[in-house]
């Protein structure tokens, strides 16, 4: 088969949520025999679309990468600005279409492509349903299509263009069951595929904890938050709720993965490593006595997954569904709705050795049970031979 999947940004070095999701959905298929092609843009940086990749066509581990210019880049001041603006008001449809051309990234030339050499794939597959190349290449395309949503229930969701995008694919791959429920009350699937699938995680081996901690100054115990630093992903709330938790337990640090986006509070137990290599990640993971994920929008969480993969219980915010999904369906991990919630998990499961031993236990058996790369894939498969591909 031949595949060409679209998303906004697509590299090495973007490792957003949805991007992250479709390069390894993309390599992982070519590895089995699949002809991977994805239709991208020129830009790293998901606040402005700057052009910094170069445009043209590349090979990065056997996935075929067509990239194009952005026309012009966000003015991301502006577009909140037009974006509370259009949330909150009447509005015509031409004003929501005029939405998504600076929501971006504004890259006509990747549609026209799209449009172009569709005939050359058997399947499309579309990554995040809230960007203009989502929009407009779902709508000027013909062959067979599947869209992966990773929606949050936000307000670009509720936009009447947005029954455009969820009307015109053929097959749906949702990352939890809440997503796929959230969804479902606002958009009809009857007579669509539709499958809860996710991602696949891999379970690492045991880790040289004490190297790890060594290397960058750490020690014992110590809570763990991985993923984009900023105030979007709850981070702010993250920072006021640990130093708060720290008068009483002054031993305790924060240790934070990723790339920031924000301003670091002055505090010296928290601690910013920045991005680290996979071996570092998975030692952080294991050596951590639990990792928080406090984002409210999430549909699925790679990095709550990869610490339960890790062996080590998550603590998350109640509100997001999907991540209090997870706690609930692996009993590996606990949730929290304001600081007194915060601070009696964070107490219970640092006092408690025993039961984060086996929370642990449990969070590895969820993992391999739901998101082995093997069930993943089989559950693309299934998808396809929905569209009329047997790939047997």
């Amino acid at each position: 088969m031949n595949i060409a999947f679209v998303v906004q940004r697509y590299g090495t070095e973007v490792m957003g949520g949805s991007e992250f999701h479709c390069r390894q959905i993309a390599e992982h298929l070519a590895q089995k025999g699949f002809n991977c092609t994805v239709f991208t843009t020129t830009a790293k940086d998901y606040i402005r679309w700057g052009n910094e990749y170069d445009p043209g066509c590349t090979e990065l581990n056997q996935v075929t990468v067509k990239r194009f210019k952005v026309h012009k880049e966000r003015e991301i001041q502006k577009f909140n600005q037009y974006s509370d603006w259009i949330f909150s008001h009447d509005h015509s449809l031409e004003q929501e279409i005029q939405w998504m051309e600076r929501q971006g990234p504004f890259c006509p030339d990747l549609v026209k492509a799209l449009e172009t050499e569709e005939h050359g794939f058997d399947v499309l597959i579309f990554f995040t349903y809230l960007y203009y190349n989502t929009y407009w290449g779902l709508k000027r395309t013909t062959k067979p299509k599947i869209l992966v949503p990773t929606a949050h229930n936000e307000p670009p969701l509720h936009l009447d263009i947005m029954k455009e995008v969820f009307e015109r694919p053929d097959a749906f791959i949702f990352n939890t069951e809440s997503e796929k429920r959230m969804l479902s009350q606002y958009f009809g699937f009857k007579g669509k595929y539709g499958d809860v699938v996710g991602v696949g995680i891999d379970v690492p081996e045991s880790t040289d904890a004490r190297a790890f901690l060594d290397k960058y100054d750490l020690s014992q115990p110590f809570l763990l938050y991985a993923g984009r630093i900023e105030k979007g992903k709850g981070c702010q709330d993250l920072f006021n709720y640990f130093e708060t938790l720290s008068i009483q337990k002054p031993e305790l640090d924060l240790v934070l993965m990723g790339k920031q986006l924000m301003e670091l509070p002055d505090h010296g137990n928290i601690r910013y490593i920045g991005f680290v290599p996979l071996e570092d990640k998975n030692a952080a993971m294991q050596a951590a006595a639990l990792s928080i994920h406090p984002s409210y929008l999430e549909s699925l969480c790679m990095a709550a997954l990869e610490s339960l993969a890790a062996g080590t219980p998550i603590l998350v915010q109640e509100q997001t569904e999907p991540l209090k999904d997870h706690c609930l369906k692996s009993n590996a991990g606990l949730w929290y709705s304001e600081y007194h919630d915060f601070q009696a998990a964070v107490s219970l499961l640092l006092d408690d050795r025993k039961l984060r031993r086996i929370m642990g236990k449990k969070g590895r058996s969820y993992v391999k049970e739901h998101y082995s790369w093997d069930q993943v894939l089989g559950k693309y498969k299934k998808a396809f031979k929905f569209l009329g591909f047997d790939t047997d």
